[in-house]
């Protein structure tokens, strides 16, 4: 061989090795949550996904709440994005988070969330309620609840005593005020949803507190390989179990009460109605103590939120921040006595509308008003991490609007609860299963006082948006009869 040919040759050579280390190199600091600074053009290598149970986004700093504190919650969101109008599919525990984990509406066909990591190689792990438990039920007996063990390499509960925490216990709607542990409301007992204890103690032996030393713990031990943590918070749903220190951040003097309407829910069909009222619980009679259930919430959520700062500074001590995305979320959101309802398994905005927070290594923190449902949560999360989305998904990515505020993957969100609601830019509407409805004008009418379904100037309106949801139930595929109107 000429010597001409030898010097071509090892140059080649040369600049192959050096173009295999470059590519190798790059490889090595994307796994590792290093390299290009926009994220969204890199695989993320974590998750760390936080559910909150029962918690209205109203009660957040970040969503304009400003008695209640939440100063971890706020710092993520203003380091992430926090989405204004996100909506829940499931109006109670079991199928809203049934929903979001399968990405699917009404059913959980195919491969559930946490499943679809681990079938690609990644850790993942449940802590404390991801998939429904009865709280207080499940808690006490630290019992998987419906729990899909399909879903985790490991999964671990975390215990509590509720309702007998031993301290200062009320049940509100009976106006019982007792530190006596008999005859205290507990599981599957008729007025447990009124319960609160205040109790003298660091909080350590709360099961939320337990679930974030056990999230804490598991973040170290997987920091080096590529996980799923999902982080189940139980607070604030009843009963609102905190040490004192919380309960005295709020006194229950000072607590305002959403503005009563005359007459407001003559409007609201049957249907639309929660099981819980003033008018057919004794907690109508007391609205002292309908102050003290906004003090207790506020408590909990405070202790929660609490919890979640925990988790995330451990995150960034492990220096896993800029190779994680976090997600928080709350599986539906509570009436405490807006149109003098109570709790949950209705329509109504504070209900379906959750909160939803999104932080996600190199994104410009933001806000926005895109239209977004929980079953996004899933295909969001596959693209990001880079997997394959398993065709049965009926969520969108919301990644466009990550990459830009602005945008919006679809023009509505749909919820089910006694019938289908569609929530768009202007317009709610709710069609239960026996015909009736409800239309309210969003722009106008946020609180939803006024329904709009029998007034003759807006039937255009109505006429629009029941087309819409014929059309989105079609699109979707999804098996629901809509009763004729009425």
């Amino acid at each position: 061989m000429g010597k001409p040919m030898k010097n071509l040759i090892q140059q080649i050579s040369f600049w192959t090795i050096i173009a295999t280390s470059t590519i190798a190199l790059t490889t090595a600091q994307n796994m590792h949550g290093e390299g290009p600074s926009d994220g969204l053009k890199r695989k993320i290598r974590n998750v760390l996904f936080i559910v909150s149970d029962d918690l209205k986004a109203s009660a957040l700093g970040c969503y304009g709440n400003k008695v209640c504190r939440t100063p971890n919650i706020d710092k993520l969101a203003r380091e992430g994005m926090l989405f204004n109008r996100a909506y829940c599919q499931g109006m109670a525990c079991a199928p809203s988070r049934k929903s979001f984990m399968f990405s699917r509406y009404l059913d959980t066909k195919g491969t559930n969330l946490g499943e679809h990591f681990k079938n690609n190689g990644w850790y993942t792990a449940r802590v404390g309620k991801i998939y429904h438990m009865r709280v207080p039920g499940d808690i006490i007996a630290g019992t998987n609840g419906l729990d899909i063990e399909s879903s985790w390499t490991e999964r671990f509960n975390s215990p509590g005593r509720e309702a007998h925490t031993p301290g200062d216990y009320a049940c509100l709607n009976l106006n019982i005020f007792t530190r006596e542990l008999e005859g205290r409301e507990s599981t599957a007992m008729p007025n447990r949803m009124f319960v609160s204890v205040s109790y003298q103690g660091d909080g350590s032996d709360q099961p939320d507190h337990q679930t974030a030393s056990k999230a804490m713990e598991l973040l170290k031990e997987h920091k080096d390989e590529s996980f799923f943590l999902a982080v189940g918070l139980i607070r604030p749903h009843y009963p609102n179990v905190a040490p004192k220190q919380y309960f005295q951040n709020y006194r229950w003097q000072d607590m305002s009460l959403p503005d009563g309407i005359e007459n407001d829910i003559e409007d609201i069909p049957k249907l639309g109605r929660p099981a819980t009222m003033n008018s057919n619980n004794p907690i109508g009679k007391y609205p002292d103590n309908q102050k003290r259930m906004w003090a207790a919430y506020y408590a909990t959520v405070t202790y929660m939120d609490e919890q979640v700062g925990r988790i995330i500074d451990e995150l960034e001590r492990l220096k896993l921040r800029e190779s994680t995305a976090i997600v928080f979320l709350s599986d539906h959101g509570y009436h405490l006595g807006e149109h003098t309802f109570w709790q949950k398994s209705n329509l109504h905005e504070e209900v379906v509308r959750v909160p939803l927070i999104v932080s996600v290594p190199g994104i410009q923190p933001g806000k926005t008003n895109a239209i977004t449902e929980l079953v996004d949560i899933y295909p969001s999360l596959a693209e990001l991490a880079g997997l394959k989305v398993p065709a049965e998904v009926q969520g969108n990515s919301f990644v466009p609007v990550l990459r830009n505020p602005s945008v919006s993957v679809k023009t509505g969100a749909l919820s089910f609860h006694r019938g289908i609601a569609l929530r768009e830019d202007q317009f709610a509407l709710m069609r239960y299963s026996d015909g009736s409805k409800e239309l309210y004008d969003m722009k106008k009418d946020p609180l939803q006082l006024t329904n709009l379904a029998a007034n003759a100037a807006h039937a255009a309106d109505l006429e629009k948006m029941q087309k819409r949801l014929r059309d989105r139930v079609r699109q979707e595929k999804i098996s629901i009869k809509l009763a004729p109107s009425k």
